[in-house]
């Protein structure tokens, strides 16, 4: 796990992520202003803003005229801006290719400490260069990051009532002709140079943009990225400038194949079956069915519930279908899984909660697939022992049960689901077949604390829970609720450290984990 910030505290702090593509320098420093006072108000959480700038020369405090080579006239027809600002440094260098950010942070989450500061913004720096490969170095005495003797990001902050604003600029694919004009940061003969010199091929600034989050956040410490806020918007709309919602690079996977969509439905077609890997287009679908695991959905795809994070349609269900058990078990078969993974929407409207049909289910795939694993994802079956008792008398290996969230936010999240009703199915489960092993899962994002999900961990514990996933809510549409924060892969690292330091034998923690993921037995 990535060293945690200098906090003692479980309640790591959020952030805002503005990425404003290309703006002027002038409205750039008044945005970084305004936030910094909203910041010292206390109106809003730290932020990062990313951005590129046109053509710039900045001027630190301890920047001189005599370090800019060219002739004012020379700047003013080429279009480069200059500017005094104030914060430290020397003279530095802006322009296209370069990407630059500025921190609005709270000192006092951090020592209070501006070398502590720069040395962790060039340990930010320093870890994303790793990640292409590159190994980047600090000089004593001399802010930035360097690789070999060239230098390839500049650092420069200013601080008021211990707040920051200015940042850093890492050369992406900048015009290494531009340094020539200027002694960067006041150093004569100093080499500059970008990723794209280093590693001698074209590199997306998104790419680059993504990987500065994660590893700011990593450093930080920061639990999760906001996907807004009204006070920044405010801000923005007053300065004229828009930023769109950060979407953190850590969400995005290769989608499934057409192909590989296309062959799944040809198998499922015939017993007219339903998987959730389909209907979901579960971005995992392709490492499952590598690993020999796909999750069947039974007993229909209309939910007698109204869970507000759930995309299943909601209404009145018809019958079960009594060749499903038979259909699936010989679909099973055909596709070679060694792992079955069977769940249901919720079938309120049945005397049993659709308990007889998953049992059925688990006895037509033992008699034609005897040496695949099944692991079952079972409603609440309305709190009813003897639907639970039927299910795992039919000995599947896991039995899954999720509780979603925290149980402050059950009347929003799922409100007419009970948080003790699903703990007591857990540990009635685990204390009817004590070999079978028990699962559960919550989403994260959805407005939690993190003292919340331990506190979670710990009623899961007590019920006989030995596995547990923990994954990013995302909302399926804009009618159901909205991502209160995108939790970071540090955090994501940190509650899979304290489930492992629980006792949970087994705990799949990441942005993009689901109920089935990495199905089977624990090891």
């Amino acid at each position: 796990m990535k060293e945690a910030p200098n906090q003692n505290t479980t309640r790591f702090p959020p952030a805002l992520v503005l990425d404003l593509g290309t703006v002027a320098y002038s409205p750039a420093l008044e945005l970084q202003r305004g936030l910094q006072q909203l910041r010292i108000a206390g109106k809003i959480p730290d932020c990062l803003v990313l951005l590129e700038h046109p053509p710039t020369l900045t001027l630190g405090r301890a920047g001189c005229m005599n370090d800019i080579l060219v002739s004012p006239d020379w700047l003013e027809r080429e279009g480069f801006g200059v500017y005094h600002v104030e914060r430290g440094g020397g003279v530095t260098y802006h322009g296209p290719g370069q990407l630059v950010g500025y921190p609005i942070l709270d000192l006092n989450n951090y020592q209070r400490d501006v070398h502590l500061l720069v040395h962790k913004l060039e340990e930010v720096i320093i870890r994303v260069l790793d990640a292409f490969g590159i190994a980047g170095r600090r000089k004593d005495g001399l802010p930035g990051v360097w690789v070999g003797n060239a230098k390839i990001a500049s650092i420069g902050i200013a601080v008021q009532k211990w707040v920051t604003m200015h940042g850093f600029a890492l050369n992406v694919h900048t015009n290494p002709e531009h340094f020539q004009i200027i002694h960067p940061c006041g150093m004569r003969g100093v080499a500059m140079v970008s990723l794209r010199q280093l590693l001698e091929r074209p590199v997306g600034m998104q790419d680059v943009k993504n990987r500065v989050v994660e590893e700011m956040a990593a450093v930080f410490g920061w639990r999760q990225v906001l996907p807004g806020h009204p006070a920044v918007q405010q801000l923005l709309g007053a300065t004229g400038r828009e930023a769109g919602q950060w979407r953190p690079g850590w969400l995005t996977v290769p989608s499934p194949t057409s192909e590989s969509l296309e062959q799944l439905t040809r198998l499922l077609k015939p017993g007219n079956l339903q998987t959730v890997c389909r209907e979901a287009r579960c971005p995992n679908v392709a490492e499952c069915w590598g690993m020999g695991t796909a999750t069947f959905m039974i007993l229909g795809n209309i939910c007698t519930r109204n869970c507000r994070f759930c995309a299943v349609q909601k209404g009145k269900p018809g019958a079960p279908d009594p060749a499903e058990p038979r259909a699936l078990a010989e679909t099973v078969k055909a596709m070679g899984l060694r792992n079955v993974v069977i769940t249901s929407v919720t079938r309120d409207d049945l005397p049993d909660g659709g308990a007889s049909h998953f049992a059925a289910v688990i006895s037509a795939v033992r008699e034609l697939n005897p040496t695949a694993t099944v692991e079952v994802l079972v409603p609440d079956f309305k709190g009813l022992e003897n639907a639970l008792a039927a299910v795992v008398a039919a000995r599947p290996e896991v039995l899954g049960h999720n509780l979603e969230t925290v149980p402050r936010l059950y009347g929003q999240v799922r409100p007419r689901a009970d948080y003790h009703r699903s703990l007591w199915l857990l540990k009635k489960a685990k204390s009817l077949s004590p070999q079978m092993i028990i699962k559960s899962g919550i989403m994260v994002g959805l407005g939690e604390e993190p003292d919340e999900v331990l506190a979670v961990l710990d009623d899961l514990r007590m019920a006989g829970c030995e596995h547990v996933t923990i994954g990013q809510y995302l909302s399926p549409t804009p009618g159901h609720l909205p991502v209160q924060g995108f939790v970071t892969p540090f955090m994501f690292d940190w509650y899979r450290e304290q489930c492992l330091s629980k006792g949970f034998k087994r705990a799949d923690c990441g942005a993009l984990v689901r109920s089935s993921y990495h199905a089977g037995p624990v090891n």
